[in-house]
């Protein structure tokens, strides 16, 4: 059957219901060249969560902002704090990096990771499940109550975006979005499911669903989408944020993400925005190497979204 975008909303399943985010600043840190605000906000009624908040200093008027996604890797004690540059791992400081090239960033935790665990103690004394198999308890639960773990990661980040545009130091139309691995799924889906985003980079996050299944590849929880290959795969999906501007970068050798589809993905979607007059708002790019977001990767991806955002 054809793609549309209601079909694979309703595949999404049961969204939670959007409500004022009432964000609040509980700690401040002056680092070198911007802000470091740690902000509290709500996602859900009975759900409130922590994030980053990193402005540039001396700015002169509502800038332009980024939600940055972080990646998974099975390092659940991570997640807001690697974008946003505190981590030992400088690969992944893509939060941090955009902040120090003038846009406002937002770095939340996904559901499961580093805030958004148990508490370490029922952890440490092994009363509660913790890492992969909390993670795949959490997305079972949703999945019976008629949700997926993606829906509830798509309402989250868009409840980022809430706070974004709160912010009197944000622009709310020039709103972008980045991810590597799991956050490179992430801003994919985000830029699919929220219009404000104008501009997203994923950065080795996706490839065509059927070839992850030939190669029989284990992902993330949130991957799976119950019916999502009656409706399409990937490639449909990213054709239709044209023209809202859309960049892929992929590694020749990345063992979870076959080339061969992303390179497909890339020529789908390339003709959707060449056909509708917008052949620079999309970008596939690939370099010979594995799972990573490589510095040549980031020259590129980086500059994707001034153009797009700064404009």
């Amino acid at each position: 059957m054809p793609y549309s975008r209601e079909r694979v909303l309703a595949l999404l399943g049961d969204f939670p219901a959007r409500i004022e985010p009432n964000p609040e600043v509980i700690a401040r840190r002056q680092m070198d060249g911007y802000s470091l605000h740690t902000i509290s906000y709500n996602v859900e009624p009975d759900e409130r969560l922590n994030a980053y908040l990193l402005t540039p200093d001396n700015l002169k008027g509502p800038a332009p902002a980024i939600v940055a996604i972080h990646q998974h890797a099975g390092q659940f004690y991570l997640g807001k704090s690697e974008p946003a540059g505190l981590s030992a791992n400088a690969m992944h400081h893509y939060g941090k990096d955009l902040c120090l090239r003038g846009f406002v960033v937002i770095c939340p935790d996904l559901l499961c990771f580093e805030d958004r665990r148990p508490p370490e103690f029922e952890r440490a004394e092994n009363t509660r499940l913790q890492d992969a198999a909390y993670e795949r308890v959490v997305a079972s639960d949703y999945l019976f109550r008629g949700s997926t773990l993606q829906a509830k990661y798509l309402h989250d980040l868009a409840c980022a975006i809430d706070v974004l545009c709160l912010q009197p130091t944000v622009d709310p139309e020039r709103i972008g979005c980045i991810g590597h691995s799991l956050g490179g799924q992430e801003a994919m889906w985000l830029t699919w499911f929220d219009e404000r985003i104008k501009a997203g980079v994923c950065s080795c996050g996706i490839s065509m669903v059927q070839a992850i299944l030939r190669d029989r590849i284990g992902h993330n929880m949130a991957f799976y989408v119950p019916g999502l290959l009656k409706v399409c795969d990937l490639d449909e999906l990213i054709a239709s944020i044209v023209p809202r501007a859309f960049m892929i970068t992929a590694g020749t050798q990345d063992k979870i993400f076959p080339i061969d589809a992303v390179r497909h993905i890339g020529g789908f979607a390339r003709k959707a925005y060449q056909a509708a007059g917008a052949p620079d708002a999309f970008a596939c790019e690939t370099f010979e190497g594995g799972h990573g977001f490589p510095d040549d990767m980031k020259s590129l991806a980086y500059p994707f979204l001034e153009r797009h955002l700064k404009a």
